[in-house]
């Protein structure tokens, strides 16, 4: 079994879990290649026990035979990872050496019992679709795809603009706001909650539209066939918009005509067995626990 390590960025805190992690694939016999910037964070930090080769990017997949990749840090980490991963079809398992870590669900303490259980085969593979966004002008490179959410909002601290919304073609609405939001269900539990949309469950293949502080008080987040092809016209005072997919940005004006589709591929995301989304959400969310009582 061949693995990738990657990761963005380590703090003094992390070293104790990564010898864990690297201990962990020596014992098991599993052979690593690690992301070339990570790699020279971690040189002199961390005994590798045995030689590992180094992951550069994306066109690695075509010359070798890897089967997982192993994500250090949160949620985000996995987001900037599948920039990577792409149409590969290798499955990400995050270790969570971040904050909640919706998606990063491994704790640091369950590093060994993890390598453990992925090379025995006792996981499993949950299909996470994302979105796509066309544009009539270049935009986002090779990679204009998203795990989360896309979205569309005032620069810095100008006035309102206004979003004139398509649904297949059809007119749906004008959303004068900070922004919108077009969610996947992964990534309801993201941007879109924080600005009150509704949790979607990973397999339930929609879309959420979810509007960043609008001005209208009865505009309302709403869910969609992820089916659909949701199209944009944005305008406003200022001359320049921010477009981001996941945690990546670019500047839009006026003149870019955006659209945002399914995806043509999924990500794969490893689960292992005893966990599951509604574990999740009761462990992420503290749900079902009542403070006055502790």
């Amino acid at each position: 079994m061949q693995v990738v390590i990657y990761g963005k960025m380590v703090k003094e805190s992390d070293y104790i879990p990564l010898q864990s992690l690297f201990d962990a694939l020596h014992q098991e016999g599993i052979n690593a290649y690690v992301y070339a910037p990570y790699l020279d964070m971690l040189k002199g930090k961390v005994d590798f026990r045995r030689d590992v080769g180094v992951f550069e990017g994306y066109r690695d997949f075509n010359v070798k035979k890897l089967d997982f990749f192993l994500t250090l840090g949160g949620d985000g980490t996995i987001l900037e990872a599948i920039t990577h991963v792409r149409n590969s079809g290798v499955p990400v398992m995050g270790i969570n050496l971040g904050r909640l870590g919706f998606l990063a669900g491994i704790e640091k303490k369950k590093i060994g019992e993890a390598i453990s259980l992925l090379k025995r085969g006792l996981y499993i593979i949950e299909e996470r679709r994302m979105l796509y966004l066309e544009s009539n002008l270049p935009l986002f490179g090779e990679i204009p795809f998203a795990l989360n959410d896309c979205t569309l909002l005032k620069r810095d601290t100008s006035s309102m603009i206004t979003i004139h919304t398509y649904i297949n073609g059809a007119y749906l609405n004008s959303y004068w706001a900070d922004g919108i939001i077009v969610a996947t269900p992964t990534g309801s539990t993201g941007y879109s909650l924080s600005c009150g949309g509704p949790i979607i469950f990973p397999d339930s293949n929609n879309f959420v539209i979810t509007p960043v502080a609008p001005h209208n008080l009865n505009v309302r987040p709403i869910v969609i066939s992820d089916d659909s092809v949701i199209s944009f016209e944005v305008e406003g005072r200022a001359e320049n918009f921010l477009c981001t997919l996941d945690s990546r940005f670019e500047t839009v004006t006026s003149a870019y005509q955006l659209a945002v589709r399914k995806n043509d591929y999924s990500i794969k995301l490893v689960r292992l067995n005893e966990e599951g989304f509604l574990q999740t959400l009761r462990d992420k969310l503290t749900w079902g626990i009542d403070s006055r009582n502790y």
